[in-house]
């Protein structure tokens, strides 16, 4: 019998439609149509890696106007979010599509040979780079197009080489539908094997599960959940042949503000803050789930009468703030329980209204002391939704701990270490130890496509805390090198070009 996953209006509940979740054999077939395409694509050459990624991009914008619309209904994500989002995947799509064309997949250290008996001397030996092969792609719920079918994730992993099997979000059925029939109209386009983009759907864990076991699949990339994910990394490590598991999971993502910067700036600064907290009601995985600040006394500064005013500008910044509706009812039950668990361990509900019934949630602010935060685990779990939890370390020693107990986040910002000192190199250092970006103006949310971008960091913000899901090198984490010793002058001639 077809089981069916019902798609659903963000906005009221409402189902939108229904379609069949992938059975274990339509799931095996994926896996066994990326395996046979995995030949010819490792072979191709940059200049066809960037045509498919160009041509992907290109239908992704001629069909924006029904796609958006598609992910609204899905997400309530708005449409000014989603078209700008359609953007940074297009731009993605080309970026690695630059990247490919340039070599970048085939990039080779070249080591002539050495006269003379070892350790001086030594053969010819070059370095290469080969792709993985087929990958397992979980889409993210909080993110349609960027971490979704056509997402970073599959862009830098065909741009390596790697055919992708897509795991879409049951958040967004009807909208993957639509993107997947679009790159499927495209491999057929460029005369490329159907089995290079395959996807499958199915709710629960059983189809996920299945694609990380399937024995063609080489590695996984995953955008979500620390439970969700540390489920599927076991599973992946467990396998009589293991595979590499890239996993972006739960980030709470500290802020530090100095009372120096408070007192000047701190306005300002509780404005963007609560911006930033609520944007995309508060489902960013930068979202500044915890805000600390440091009480210890400084000369001239009253500092936790300066750290008192801006508890209060902050929490009067986000009182009037209007979170749209959350991805899905089961994350708003989720938001609603952390946001308990919190109260539950001990902290003090700064803001927490009631949203009327039917509507999206209000905004949250509690606050708790160093030690506390320190010794309850409850209150250093993420809480995906418009809410942060202040707090209070009584000295810059106190406040590294609270670094330190966060263990690994994806980004952490300081506010307030423009000048050189003790004070300022020991938060930088301790904001280095457990993040894979590092802030010093602004806040966290919002994630550049650069070359020097990192989007990850240890446990728990990632299973590869070497890896980044963002920016050029996210490529790299479907790579592997290759040693040729002594190759056949033909062979070496190809300076890392696919054979």
């Amino acid at each position: 019998m077809t089981t069916l996953l019902s798609s659903f209006e963000a906005r009221t509940g409402a189902v939108l439609d229904q379609v069949p979740a992938s059975t274990p054999a339509a799931v095996d077939a994926a896996c066994d149509a990326a395996a046979a395409a995995f030949a010819p694509w490792q072979a191709a050459s940059g200049a066809e890696r960037g045509a498919l990624l160009r041509a992907l991009a290109a239908a992704l914008e001629g069909d924006r106007a029904e796609l958006v619309a598609l992910a609204d209904r899905e997400t309530a994500l708005g449409p000014i979010r989603l078209n700008g989002e359609l953007d940074r995947t297009a731009f993605q799509l080309r970026r690695f599509a630059d990247l490919a064309e340039r070599g970048e997949p085939f990039a080779f250290t070249d080591d002539p040979a050495v006269a003379g008996p070892p350790p001086a001397g030594h053969p010819l030996m070059q370095r290469w780079s080969v792709p993985l092969g087929p990958v397992a792609m979980f889409s993210a719920s909080n993110f349609p197009f960027a971490f979704s079918v056509l997402g970073g994730d599959t862009a830098s992993a065909l741009a390596a080489g790697c055919p992708v099997v897509v795991k879409a979000h049951s958040g967004h059925l009807l909208l993957s539908n639509r993107v997947f029939g679009l790159v499927q109209g495209v491999l057929v386009a460029l005369n490329l094997p159907a089995g290079l983009v395959s996807m499958v759907q199915g709710g629960g864990r059983d189809i996920g599960v299945r694609l990380v076991r399937h024995p063609a699949i080489a590695a996984g990339a995953f955008t979500g959940s620390t439970q969700g994910g540390a489920a599927l990394a076991a599973e992946a490590a467990a396998r009589p042949r293991p595979i590499p598991f890239f996993g972006e999971l739960g980030s709470v993502n500290p802020v530090v503000a100095l009372p120096a910067k408070l007192a000047t700036d701190g306005a300002a600064l509780a404005a963007t803050l609560a911006g930033s907290i609520t944007l995309g009601c508060g489902q960013f995985c930068t979202n500044p789930g915890v805000i600390v600040l440091i009480d210890e006394l400084q000369p001239g500064l009253d500092t936790k009468a300066i750290n008192d005013g801006f508890v209060a500008q902050l929490a009067e910044a986000l009182r009037p703030q209007q979170p749209h509706a959350m991805l899905t009812t089961a994350m708003r039950g989720a938001f609603e329980a952390g946001v308990a668990h919190w109260a539950a361990a001990g902290a003090e509900m700064l803001v927490q209204d009631t949203a009327a019934a039917g509507q999206p949630p209000r905004p949250v602010l509690a606050q708790v002391s160093a030690l506390d935060f320190i010794a309850r685990s409850a209150l250093r779990e993420e809480v995906f939704g418009p809410s942060s939890l202040i707090v209070r370390a009584a000295s810059l020693a106190q406040a590294l701990q609270v670094l330190q107990a966060v263990g690994g986040s994806l980004t952490v910002t300081l506010w307030g270490v423009e000048q050189a000192s003790d004070a300022a190199r020991a938060l930088v250092r301790g904001a280095m130890a457990i993040a894979g970006r590092v802030l010093f103006a602004g806040v966290p949310t919002g994630v550049a496509v650069t070359a020097a971008q990192q989007h990850g960091g240890p446990w728990p913000s990632s299973s590869r805390p070497e890896s980044t899901s963002v920016g050029d090198a996210a490529m790299a984490r479907f790579l592997r090198p290759v040693c040729l010793q002594d190759a056949p002058g033909w062979l070496s001639a190809r300076a890392g070009q696919p054979v």
